[in-house]
């Protein structure tokens, strides 16, 4: 294959294998990859329910491999082409079934990836275990990891605990799969796409670890849910689909989706990446003159503002973390949150200051 071009792949479908397609990418063109790779399911028959009717499985040919070995030679292949088409700081999302997903993950560690973390998809409707012989299989996995170990990734924490209701997002999430009106069907009013991933799913993953802009690749992109999630959320695709009826069915999906706003594609910022405000710059700038008192919450405690930045009690100085611990008798104490200045009779917390700073830099 002929190499391609990152203008002409961006916010396309590009039909072919996805190995040899890969290959001809550039190096470094994605933020993000996702993928979900066949599973190797390695069904043997038809599945049945108790009334005898046919179950409608996983039997597509693309889904099928001789021996593990075989499907180990095709996943170390497009994986050491992720690895060399993901930017140095970049995140892979990869989702698997217990069929092939530890074997995904060995893959990755023998190719110098980090993982991050394992978050399961707990499925609220999973497909009922027919013949009763194990347990309902009610879970995906998905391996998020980064392309070395010091990789600075992306992973905008804050917005993930606004999604989750202001609670820290765990690794395990429950959502339901694709069905009803979001299940995509054919002509003949059958699934269009045997594996076709909820949009919940790939919202949560493409929030998690890109910015508005990045670049989402895909090598098996299917009936296109990865391209359509990105282009709601503002962020560009390259989506790779050996099948044409996929590809079609993905560019007509993707073609009826109008970006959201800049304002709102925007997710809430990490205070990790947000600029660091020295206490001294509230005080040069005027916002609290030398010897303006602060207190704590309670009135409890006080000390007073120096010209250098610094805080004086009756019996220390120090920066103003340092002074809040040492009244409160701690170990540490966040200073911006403790220390308050009096406006019109009511205490304010200095960190409205700092905030403001902040917004004067941006």
């Amino acid at each position: 294959m002929q190499p391609i071009n990152l203008e002409s792949a961006i916010d396309r479908v590009i039909e072919g294998d996805c190995v040899e397609t890969m290959r001809a990418l550039p190096e470094a063109c994605a933020d993000l990859i996702f993928a979900d790779p066949p599973y190797n399911l390695q069904l043997a028959n038809e599945l049945r329910r108790p009334d005898n009717s046919k179950v409608d499985a996983v039997d597509d040919a693309w889904d099928r491999f001789s021996s593990f070995e075989e499907y180990d030679r095709f996943t170390r292949a497009w994986l050491t082409e992720a690895r060399r088409l993901l930017k140095a700081d970049g995140g892979l999302w990869v989702i698997g079934s217990y069929h092939n997903i530890f074997r995904v993950g060995a893959i990755l560690q023998d190719l110098g990836f980090w993982i991050l973390n394992d978050v399961v998809w707990r499925k609220t409707n999973p497909m009922p275990n027919f013949r009763g012989r194990r347990f309902t299989n009610a879970h995906e996995t998905l391996i998020w990891a980064t392309r070395d170990k010091d990789a600075k990734y992306t992973f905008n924490y804050e917005a993930m605990k606004s999604l989750n209701d202001e609670l820290q997002m765990r690794s395990d999430w429950t959502i339901p799969i694709c069905s009803g009106g979001e299940r995509l069907k054919n002509g003949d009013g059958e699934k269009a796409h045997s594996t076709q991933k909820p949009e919940a799913l790939l919202h949560r993953v493409i929030v998690a670890s890109t910015k508005p802009g990045d670049v989402v690749l895909d090598p098996f992109f299917g009936s296109g849910t990865t391209g359509a999630v990105a282009r709601r959320l503002g962020r560009h695709f390259i989506g790779i689909e050996r099948d044409k009826a996929y590809a079609r069915i993905a560019r007509a999906r993707i073609a009826d989706i109008d970006p959201a706003e800049n304002e709102a594609i925007e997710t809430t910022k990490s205070k990790r990446n947000e600029p660091r405000i020295p206490f001294g710059w509230v005080v040069e700038r005027g916002l609290l003159p030398p010897g303006t008192v602060l207190h704590g919450p309670s009135r409890r405690h006080r000390a007073k503002v120096r010209a250098d930045g610094s805080l004086v009690c009756a019996d220390a100085t120090g920066s103003i973390h340092r002074i809040a611990a040492h009244v409160q008798g701690l170990d540490a104490c966040n200073g911006w949150t403790f220390w308050h200045f009096e406006n019109k009779g009511e205490l304010v917390p200095i960190d409205v200051l700092r905030q403001r700073l902040r917004a004067d830099l941006t």
